[in-house]
């Protein structure tokens, strides 16, 4: 069976005459959780909204396990979980009759599996008790358990974490991670909160203006953007000899910034040192996925 759980290939939206989905593609692994981030305005919510087949796509395929949705949509959503902006809840009524309503829209879901989707979530203890008695943090796992029921192969959860505190932030990213390494499910999560979605994910894709600019691990996408600081003597001499050296050099103030490359620091001290510049610092800096997010989106704002 393909590790493959999800496929996106030259997906496009048009509205009107405006472009709003330019050609993006991407996949989800079994057993991963992928980020999706996004600027306002990116086109990460139509994104979301035609993997789960509330808008259809302009061009472009969406395959889940394998099924597309356009040609074989029932197989492909009976493999499809998801919580697009807030899960819809029924607050009058318990938790587990949320579950069971939910339950006979979708076929061979007995109460057997209500019961085990209540374990995974964490709710035995509260599931009878009316949803407007819930927290926002136990909504968000009621809202989870629903998109569960159907033993979906993948999870789609848009801004899971908003609204919760740090604690609840900390268990929803814990859970997320149990689902992936434990259940098997490839999750994919958009949020806002990129510290928790570098700590969360193993994947991330950036999203700008209708375009996918970057998709890599975490650790790969900022090991590209590792730089190095110098404090360097005279610094107009030092910026020269950097820039004939590494290509790329930034002067601020008196840090001057070149890109990190390992097996080249050595030789580019040294060469500093024979010309006559004194190099009184040379730090490496791993940037945070905020400031990889905001070189590749050209500054803008998440959502």
């Amino acid at each position: 069976m393909s590790d493959i759980t999800l496929s996106v290939q030259g997906l496009k939206k048009v509205i009107g005459k405006r472009e709003i989905i330019e050609s993006i593609d991407f996949e989800l692994r079994r057993g991963e959780v992928f980020g999706f981030l996004g600027p306002n305005g990116a086109g990460k919510t139509t994104t979301i909204r035609m993997l789960v087949g509330l808008i259809k796509p302009t061009a472009g395929t969406i395959r889940i396990c394998g099924y597309d949705i356009d040609k074989q949509f029932p197989e492909a959503m009976v493999n499809m979980g998801c919580i697009v902006e807030n899960p819809e809840l029924y607050k009058y009524l318990s938790g587990w009759s949320n579950l069971q309503y939910f339950a006979r829209m979708a076929d061979g879901i007995d109460e057997e599996r209500i019961k085990e989707v209540v374990q995974l979530v964490g709710l035995s203890a509260r599931i009878h008790d009316k949803v407007k008695t819930y927290s926002l943090g136990m909504r968000q796992r009621l809202g989870i358990a629903q998109a569960l029921l159907g033993r979906p192969k993948v999870l789609i959860l848009d801004e899971p974490t908003n609204g919760l505190d740090p604690s609840g932030i900390r268990e929803m990213r814990e859970f997320i991670r149990y689902l992936a390494e434990k259940e098997g499910l490839s999750v994919l999560v958009s949020s806002h909160l990129l510290s928790e979605i570098q700590l969360m994910c193993d994947r991330v894709a950036i999203i700008s203006k209708g375009r996918i600019v970057q998709v890599g691990t975490v650790q790969n996408l900022l090991a590209e953007q590792e730089k190095v600081s110098w404090r360097l003597s005279p610094q107009p001499l030092g910026i020269q000899i950097l820039q004939r050296l590494a290509g790329s050099v930034k002067a601020e103030g008196e840090i001057v910034t070149t890109p990190y490359i390992e097996q080249e620091m050595g030789k580019w001290n040294r060469v500093l040192v024979e010309s006559g510049v004194t190099v009184s610092e040379m730090s490496r800096k791993l940037p945070s996925l905020e400031d990889l997010f905001i070189e590749l989106t050209g500054g803008h704002r998440i959502d």
